[in-house]
């Protein structure tokens, strides 16, 4: 499966909106034509790494680090760039199926565009040169760092005071990444049974929420109101989740 793949924030990076999808024609063009050709004119590609045993390969990504500006210079766009890919993709291969996302970013994000897009479908060895690059585990240059294996949130390299219930209400979002959450469900997986008769009915959750907000300070977007539903944590550029080396007890 070929793809250009959606924006994602480094780990810890400026904010981003959410990402776009590319609904781009596949029709035959003058570009698709022009790649196929310099395609067969090529040295022969290396052979794929070996794959481990009981796996097998069902496609790959191919990170293209562009903006418009760029595009604009070589006489192209970016929409036209993912048409061109994918219909050489169809003549080369008619039964593979495509999938292109062209990711957007704040102007002034900064770094390398390739870089940023391999940290936000979180490439493991751009992750761990990342990681690398961080000299002090506890501060951030700026940004929210929800530190799971510590029980704690950082805000521009200061420590939140969340309360304990703040904290798991926070992570339990975090950890469901994309995904609605309704009032109920955090009603259930958050307070015992054993302390019904403290447990929150929906309203209080929204309260709790609120605190919660009001303590993320300008960060507070991070946990967005599905009206009538419940709340969700989608992936922001200003984020960086730091995982616990252990599974967290409420992912199951």
């Amino acid at each position: 499966m070929n793809r250009v793949p959606r924006w994602f924030p480094r780990i810890i990076t400026p904010r981003i909106p959410p990402m776009s999808l590319a609904h781009i024609d596949t029709a035959r063009s003058a570009q698709a034509a022009r790649l196929e050709q310099a395609l067969h004119q090529a040295p022969a590609a290396p052979r794929i790494r070996a794959v481990p045993d009981g796996t097998q390969a069902r496609g790959f990504v191919l990170y293209v680090g562009i903006d418009e500006a760029k595009a604009a210079a070589a006489g192209t766009s970016l929409g036209r760039i993912v048409e061109a890919l994918k219909a050489l993709t169809n003549e080369l291969a008619p039964d593979a199926e495509t999938h292109a996302a062209v990711a957007l970013a704040p102007v002034g994000a900064g770094g390398r565009d390739v870089d940023v897009v391999r940290l936000a479908l979180q490439d493991p060895a751009a992750l761990a040169r990342h990681r690398n690059e961080t000299e002090d585990p506890d501060r951030a240059p700026g940004g929210v760092v929800v530190d799971i294996s510590r029980k704690r949130v950082i805000l521009d390299s200061e420590t939140a005071a969340l309360t304990y219930k703040e904290f798991e209400l926070l992570q339990y979002l975090v950890l469901r990444e994309g995904r609605t959450i309704e009032r109920a469900e955090l009603i259930s997986s958050l307070w015992n049974a054993a302390d019904e008769e403290d447990a929150p009915n929906e309203r209080t959750i929204d309260v709790h929420v609120r605190r919660l907000r009001a303590k993320l300070g300008r960060y507070e977007d991070i946990v967005r109101t599905v009206r009538g539903v419940g709340y969700r944590f989608d992936r922001h550029a200003d984020v960086s989740i730091r995982q616990s080396s252990t599974p967290s007890p409420d992912v199951f």
